[in-house]
């Protein structure tokens, strides 16, 4: 039986993510937080799909919570690994810096380069021993670019396209690939309050993406035909940025 795990698995890209996976043939292990009714629906969704999922409810931020999390998963699992693990979650806290709050500078980092951490460390190990897995890490047009009132979410996402770089280093001889995907403006909750029609001209396509072509990028990177691929952090945006 294969697994995968994505963090912010509920709703929008991770909802997509969670689905492709499943079209894939893994089980999928949906991480969220707090709002059980939309990580029903994905799960929903998932065996809709043809395979089976399973939650494990943890903040990413808490480090001793996303370990003790993932080792009760393990320890239920014996002899199973996580082989793809899709670093999802992440949120936005805009301001210009002038305003911005410490509170929610920190929340942005962790939410995204802290976790990244805080999760894909206990997963490691196995896909070293086993010789085989996929790492995915959800970055941003902001991470690459920088956008006006999201030093904190550039920050976050910048730091998490260097982490890529620099963990495909170090483990690609074990067979275990990193890769980031930096989206532009997507379909999901994530661009609520932003003036749509505004951004929309500014971009070649004349549109915002929709989570499933998200998914599918994620899928061919989780995939064997992309084993070659590591280090690497591919923008999906419409053309707005290269």
């Amino acid at each position: 039986m294969k697994y995968a795990m994505v963090t912010g698995g509920s709703r929008g890209i991770g909802r997509a993510v969670c689905v492709k996976l499943a079209q894939m043939g893994y089980n999928v292990v949906i991480n969220y937080v707090s709002n059980d009714a939309e990580a029903e629906k994905t799960l929903a969704m998932v065996r809709e799909a043809g395979t089976d999922g399973e939650f494990l409810k943890f903040d990413v931020c808490d480090y001793e919570a996303t370990v003790k999390a993932i080792e009760g998963w393990q320890a239920a699992h014996k002899g199973e690994f996580i082989e793809v693990l899709v670093n999802n979650a992440g949120v936005r806290r805009d301001n210009l810096m002038i305003w911005m709050e410490h509170e929610d500078w920190l929340k942005v980092i962790n939410t995204s380069l802290g976790a990244f951490y805080n999760v894909t460390k206990p997963l490691l190990q196995p896909m070293l021993r086993k010789k085989f897995g996929r790492i995915i890490n959800m970055g941003s047009l902001s991470g690459l670019k920088g956008l006006p009132g999201q030093c904190n979410y550039s920050s976050a996402k910048g730091g998490l396209i260097a982490a890529t770089k620099a963990l495909a280093q170090e483990i690609g001889a074990k067979n275990v690939t990193v890769n980031a995907i930096a989206p532009g403006f997507i379909n999901t909750d994530m661009v609520e309050g932003l003036n749509v029609d505004a951004l929309k001209e500014t971009i070649p396509l004349k549109r915002f993406g929709e989570p499933e072509e998200v998914a599918a990028l994620v899928g061919f990177l989780a995939s064997r035909d992309a084993g070659y691929i590591t280090g690497e952090c591919i923008s999906i945006n419409g053309g707005l940025y290269s």
